[in-house]
């Protein structure tokens, strides 16, 4: 059956659409970009106000599971990147090759990585800190991989180590104080909440379309060009799950840990990504850098969705004895 299509992905390109037909201009542009700032700081505020410390602190225990995920986020990801680079470097142009290497840099996705663990009858415990771990530590990884990667020219349109402290991590802190006073009707009202979340990338994906638009982008990016991307990125995505896979089971994971590895570390967040690169570069270049991330996002979704239904099935038929083996699904804190 073929999955419903995701009403983030049709508002994001409807975004795209109206940021390519009427893109802000003028005084409209210092307009969304402090909305955008102001959104970007509300959102991470929120999910430190969201984040239970007490979740944190009992899932963290499981550390084994938590260095493989980051591992794959942090390491595997960015060498695979440097390495197809090397290996492809006239596939894509110089922005696209931007974009792929900025997203190997990004924290893992949250809500889709828990999901697809959940669904697949993974170990969603570690999946939910191991996750939210990831994000946290995306605040400051990324940028830290990003200036690696690209040196000087990673901070050439954010200045630098001080924006990332004031738009992502002080909210993000702030969330964290108010966090007793306010967790619980940041907990009843998900909802809401997620509307705001998507609200403000949806709002930093208009301004950064509009200065691409205004700056040439579609006669940058031909139609070529984007199948090229979803071939790159279809690509990593396959290399990423495969490797994670392998590490897993080379780590002795049971079955329930190797789905919450798989599902974790192949994944790359837009929800981060996209307010990071809008720190990190210039305007002019983000609508172009953040395109590569825009695909993955769907690739991600519609591949990992069908890996969790498989995993969910094999769940659910009778197992089969095998002379030999012993292996257990292994549960969080065992």
């Amino acid at each position: 059956m073929l999955r419903k299509i995701d009403t983030f992905l049709l508002c994001l390109l409807v975004t795209v659409g109206l940021a390519s037909i009427m893109p802000c201009r003028g005084v409209g542009v210092s307009v969304f970009n402090t909305l955008a700032i102001i959104m970007i700081a509300n959102m991470f505020f929120l999910q430190g106000a969201r984040l239970s410390r007490r979740a944190v602190a009992e899932g963290i225990t499981h550390w084994r599971i938590h260095l493989a995920i980051l591992s794959c986020t942090f390491v595997m990801f960015p060498l695979l990147g440097m390495g197809l680079h090397r290996l492809l470097p006239g596939m894509l142009d110089g922005a696209m090759w931007t974009g792929v290497l900025f997203l190997c840099c990004l924290p893992s996705t949250v809500q889709s990585s828990i999901a697809f663990t959940s669904i697949a009858r993974g170990n969603v415990a570690a999946a939910i800190c191991s996750a939210t771990l990831s994000n946290i530590l995306g605040i400051f990884l990324a940028p830290l991989l990003v200036g690696l990667m690209f040196g000087r020219h990673a901070s050439g349109g954010g200045g630098g180590i001080m924006p990332i402290v004031l738009q992502l991590l002080v909210p993000f802190i702030a969330g964290q104080v108010a966090q007793p006073w306010i967790g619980e009707w940041a907990h009843r009202h998900k909802k809401l909440l997620a509307f705001s979340d998507r609200g403000s990338i949806l709002v930093v994906v208009y301004t950064a379309f509009s200065e691409a638009v205004t700056q040439g982008l579609w006669h940058r990016l031909p139609p070529a060009q984007i199948g090229r991307v979803v071939m790159m990125d279809t690509g990593l995505l396959f290399l990423a799950l495969g490797l994670a896979y392998l590490a897993a089971r080379a780590g002795r994971f049971g079955r329930s840990d190797r789905i919450a590895i798989l599902f974790c570390g192949s994944k790359k967040s837009l929800a981060s990504g996209v307010p990071i690169a809008s720190v990190l570069f210039a305007p002019s270049d983000i609508g172009l850098i953040v395109m590569p991330l825009m695909i993955y996002h769907q690739v991600q979704l519609f591949i990992c969705a069908t890996l969790a239904r498989r995993f969910a099935r094999q769940a659910d038929d009778p197992p089969v004895p095998v002379q030999g083996a012993g292996e257990t699904c292994s549960r969080p804190g065992s």
